[in-house]
């Protein structure tokens, strides 16, 4: 049996098509992309501010005798002063890994646009990572703002920023 050249071309170009589509359309596997994990779902914890125990760091944590990880208070005396009022920092537990809740000031955080606030995780959140933490951030409400959440066991690790939006009737959606 004769198949016309034509029909090999178009039936080989169909092929092609159809492999380019579904490797577009298809999402990678698991084993090609690390997941990044959820953020922590654990409460934010107000009274280790002024009750800490010996397990957290705040912004009021000073070791006279070697660098307190992670370190937050550059970032935040030299440019969230104002918005960055506090943080609690977590060890990593074998239930997650470490974490920093930062707690900013409501009014100031409001006055940012999404690209502010987005550049404000990024910072903080760049700077923790480093030291290993994700950072999750939080009003004094204990509102989440945001979070920027690592997964360490890659190199570079692979973090993603999530933050939710508040509309003018108070409904909040995340972004």
């Amino acid at each position: 049996m004769h198949i016309p050249k034509l029909c090999v071309r178009q039936t080989w170009f169909s092929l092609l098509l159809t492999i380019s589509l579904t490797n577009l359309l298809v999402p990678p596997s698991l084993a090609q992309t690390p997941a990044i994990p959820s953020p922590s779902n654990a409460p934010l914890e107000l009274d280790l501010l002024t009750k800490p125990k010996d397990y957290v760091i705040t912004a009021n944590t000073i070791n006279p005798e070697r660098l307190t990880v992670p370190s937050l208070w550059w970032a935040q005396q030299n440019s969230e002063r104002k918005l960055l009022d506090n943080w609690i920092a977590y060890p990593p537990s074998e239930k997650e890994p470490a974490r920093v809740d930062l707690i900013v000031n409501e009014q100031i955080w409001s006055l940012l646009d999404s690209i502010q606030r987005y550049d404000f995780v990024n910072r903080l959140g760049s700077a923790a990572r480093n030291f290993g933490y994700n950072v999750r951030v939080f009003n004094y409400q204990k509102e989440p703002l945001a979070t920027y959440t690592c997964n360490f066991s890659t190199s570079p690790a692979l973090c993603s920023i999530q933050t939710s939006v508040k509309n003018k009737i108070g409904l909040q959606r995340s972004l």
